[in-house]
């Protein structure tokens, strides 16, 4: 960022910074409403159906904002790795969703599932339309997020450094590799890969999670996780063929 910045390579535009503004607005907007749903409703509903919807609704915005064209092989494959998140992440046991809370995580679900997909529609036209370097968008909507949450810890920054006790590296962790994955995803877009397939495929976390629990921290891994896995993958595959 800094050597882009140095080389002066980086043309400002009012649509461009409008779209960075708006980029920063929906990840920040999407980040209070996941931990809000989590808060409120049950883990176990609110995550399948935000992680299901938002590649669901991403592929919809790439046909109908981007222009890009559906096969049937791909929507056969989207349905494939929606519900292989599903079974996935509730490891079969459905009956969470038919609970009087179920409804309440299914709309938390289903509006951060529609966050997911609007700021990744909004940052695939960024990158693969305006010509937006993924560094540069990913970089400026953080700093963004960062100045509109400050003066919240300025308010109370003995509570913000309390609540951050033990956490520091985890923090440095994730603010590190969050950025860096999702660059890469926008420059998958940047070199011309459809959004209909990469916003799919970024659910690949799914399945790698749960191997990575059962190979690593020897997480009991039950028979609709497996299925789960194995659905996802055909899912992918009919999408990467499509």
């Amino acid at each position: 960022m800094i050597w882009l910045l140095a080389q002066g390579n980086i043309t400002w535009t009012q649509t461009g910074i409008g779209f960075i503004v708006l980029s920063g607005l929906l990840h920040l907007t999407y980040s209070l409403c996941l931990q809000r749903g989590y808060q409120v409703a049950d883990l176990s509903v609110v995550y399948p159906v935000a992680r299901g919807t938002g590649p669901m609704l991403s592929s919809i915005g790439a046909f109908v904002i981007l222009g890009e064209t559906p096969t049937g092989m791909g929507l056969i494959g989207l349905l494939l790795v929606v519900t292989g998140i599903v079974l996935i992440a509730t490891e079969g046991r459905l009956s969470a969703f038919s609970r009087p809370s179920g409804l309440v995580g299914v709309r938390w679900g289903t509006t951060i599932g529609g966050l997911i997909a609007s700021y990744t529609v909004v940052d695939a036209y960024a990158v693969k339309t305006l010509g937006i370097a993924p560094v540069v968008l990913e970089w400026f909507s953080n700093l963004l997020r960062f100045f509109l949450l400050l003066p919240l810890v300025l308010a109370n920054p003995r509570h913000a450094i309390e609540s951050m006790r033990g956490y520091w590296w985890t923090a440095r962790g994730v603010g590190l590799l969050s950025p860096l994955s999702y660059i890469l995803v926008l420059a998958a877009l940047t070199g011309g890969a459809p959004l209909s397939i990469v916003a799919t495929m970024r659910e690949m976390s799914m399945m790698v999670g749960a191997l990575m629990g059962m190979l690593i921290l020897r997480e009991a891994v039950g028979p609709w996780r497996l299925v789960g896995c194995g659905v996802l993958i055909a899912g992918l595959v009919l999408l990467s063929a499509s």
